[in-house]
């Protein structure tokens, strides 16, 4: 009797108890829940409504609404379609580049030798410094005259190399430059990747003989499939959003040699005043980075599978 009495009374405590514990659980999501629809959400909706309408300058507002004559002009638009151009072959060429330099840099420095302390933490300094300082320090270093890279070439006979004023040597600097500033954030992640695998997997295949390229190929990087198709989406959409360092570097020249789509639609919004068409094409934009975001995060989930 005594024991049945005791059940029904801690029964309602239970339910109170889980009560007060999902309470406070939205008392502390509630806050940060309104700021982020304060912060992403409104903006989007209102670039969203601008991308239909007329935008009047002399209220700042929408105006008429106008259906998809923004999204028709911008998808006709020869300067957008090459910015998207311009845009994948950047991605094509920085992505797997940082993604295999970050992932051997890392394998690297989780070997024993002496000063790998020193050299992990010296790696991790342009990962902190500002894309607009980065694009500025590198300007310096690259200028043909009186940059460091030209004086070092001529030492050994090379002539200088003009590395933003050719279409081919502009992409290649940009893509130096933001490999610069990426490759730590990516061996920052491979380096905890390499702590967490398990030691015993590398130890049995020691003793079976396996040589370090053995051991590389069949056990740590099929291990590491999944954190490296992680990386891969973190930086696709790090990149982009490229902006920073093309605008203090080429401006996206020469010509439209590095015209990407960020800094098209910047130039369209706050240089030229055309706010509608570049929302129209910041929209674009998204869409197509969330259905290949979507892709890949679906590619990533069955390699994990496989894996």
């Amino acid at each position: 009797m005594t024991i049945a009495l005791s059940k029904r009374k801690t029964a309602p405590s239970r339910r109170a108890s889980r009560t007060r514990d999902v309470l406070g659980r939205w008392s502390f999501m509630i806050p940060a829940t309104v700021l982020l629809v304060a912060v992403l959400a409104y903006p989007l909706l209102y670039t969203l409504q601008i991308s239909f309408s007329s935008f009047d300058l002399s209220t700042f507002s929408p105006s008429a609404f106008v259906g998809l004559e923004n999204y028709t002009k911008a998808l006709g638009s020869e300067r957008f379609q090459n910015s998207l151009v311009v845009t994948g072959v950047y991605l094509v060429l920085a992505l797997p580049l940082q993604i295999v330099l970050g992932f051997a840099i890392a394998f690297l420095l989780n070997a024993e030798w002496r000063g790998r302390g020193v050299v992990r933490a010296l790696f991790l300094i342009p990962m902190v410094v500002a894309p607009v300082v980065s694009g500025g320090i590198w300007k310096m270093l690259l200028d043909p005259l009186w940059g460091v890279v030209g004086w070092a070439t001529s030492l050994v006979g090379l002539p200088p190399v003009n590395w933003f004023g050719d279409a081919t040597m502009s992409m290649i600097s940009v893509v130096i430059i933001d490999t610069w500033r990426s490759v730590p954030f990516v061996v920052l992640i491979a380096s905890a990747a390499l702590l967490a695998l398990p030691k015993d997997v590398f130890e049995a295949a020691q003793v079976d003989g396996a040589n370090w390229w053995q051991t590389l190929w069949r056990i740590s990087l099929p291990m590491l499939a999944p954190i490296i198709a992680a990386t891969f989406i973190v930086r696709w959409l790090g990149a982009v959003k490229m902006f920073d360092i093309i605008l203090t570097t080429t401006n996206g020249g020469p010509g439209q040699a590095t015209d990407v789509v960020n800094l098209y639609i910047y130039q369209q919004a706050f240089q030229l005043l055309r706010f509608s068409e570049s929302s129209a094409m910041a929209v674009i934009v998204l869409v197509l980075t969330t259905v290949l975001t979507l892709v890949f995060l679906w590619g990533s989930k069955k390699l994990e599978d496989r894996v």
